[in-house]
């Protein structure tokens, strides 16, 4: 009889156990992930927004969800730029030949909106596309190579920002950016999510390609120099060379980056009792 009596109380402890839980509202918390993809540099080398010559990118996030519609993400991204008047189809920048890489560094704020509702593990919503705004602030330090050689440009003060030509000054190291753009995201279970995602950049310098103003002539460097050969590269040309006040860049329009990723997600949930109606 007891024996009989401690198997009926398991089995309806169980029961009301297993109808507790399903009782209980899933809730997303946040969401920490990785993402790969491939940036793009767009500029004085690249007046024409080409995305010819991508380059690769990887970050980590954390988001924390506001409910099923907006999150707030902290993001640190590595991407690495460069481009070169190589390819250019303009006469003028091919003469001028100039090149540049940089190694990247990023970290931003951001926020996301969903328009559709997203609930991690209802398949009814589990997928949604997403606009992302935010700001942020990245490190970047061109270089260039000749014969083989990695040279760094800011610190040879190309457009003669080192001896102060007509008031310019030596550029920082970093900037900030304004990322904005839109993605997809996919739920692939309770715990996993898929996103892809493509932003843009806004920046708030012009010299992440180390170009910006006006050519201040040969004569300014010291012979033979390694600012003298890469403030001017056109003598690798036609051995020529541009003379002080021609176009060297666009000062009146910032440089900018964009980046394409795809990114998986773990999430971080709870449960809580559903509001009554």
């Amino acid at each position: 009889m007891k024996l009989k009596f401690l198997i009926v109380l398991t089995g309806l402890a169980f029961t009301l156990n297993v109808n507790a839980q399903s009782s209980l509202e899933y809730v997303q918390k946040g969401e920490f992930g990785v993402t790969l993809g491939a940036g793009h540099y767009f500029g004085d080398l690249n007046t024409k927004a080409g995305l010819n010559r991508p380059k690769p990118s990887f970050g980590i996030f954390y988001r924390k969800q506001f409910g099923n519609y907006i999150g707030a993400r902290i993001a640190a991204r590595y991407v690495q730029l460069g481009y070169s008047d190589t390819y250019s189809k303009n006469s003028y920048q091919k003469l001028r030949n100039l090149s540049f890489n940089s190694n990247v560094w990023e970290v931003a704020i951001q926020g996301d909106f969903n328009f559709f509702k997203f609930v991690p593990g209802d398949w009814d919503h589990a997928f949604t596309p997403y606009v992302t705004l935010g700001v942020g602030i990245f490190s970047f330090d061109p270089y260039a190579y000749i014969r083989g050689e990695k040279i760094f440009l800011r610190p040879l003060g190309t457009e003669g920002q080192n001896i102060g030509y007509q008031g310019r000054k030596e550029y920082g190291t970093m900037s900030f950016c304004i990322p904005f753009g839109v993605g997809i995201k996919y739920n692939i279970n309770e715990k996993f999510n898929l996103t892809f995602e493509v932003a843009h950049r806004f920046t708030g310098t012009d010299y992440l390609d180390d170009v910006s103003t006006t050519f201040i002539g040969i004569d300014k460097f010291s012979a033979g120099s390694n600012a003298a050969k890469m403030q001017d590269r056109r003598h690798e040309i036609d051995n020529g060379q541009f003379l002080e006040g021609q176009q060297r860049g666009w000062s009146k329009q910032k440089d900018a980056y964009l980046i394409a990723e795809v990114g998986i997600s773990f999430n971080l949930s709870s449960y809580r009792c559903p509001t009554a109606n």
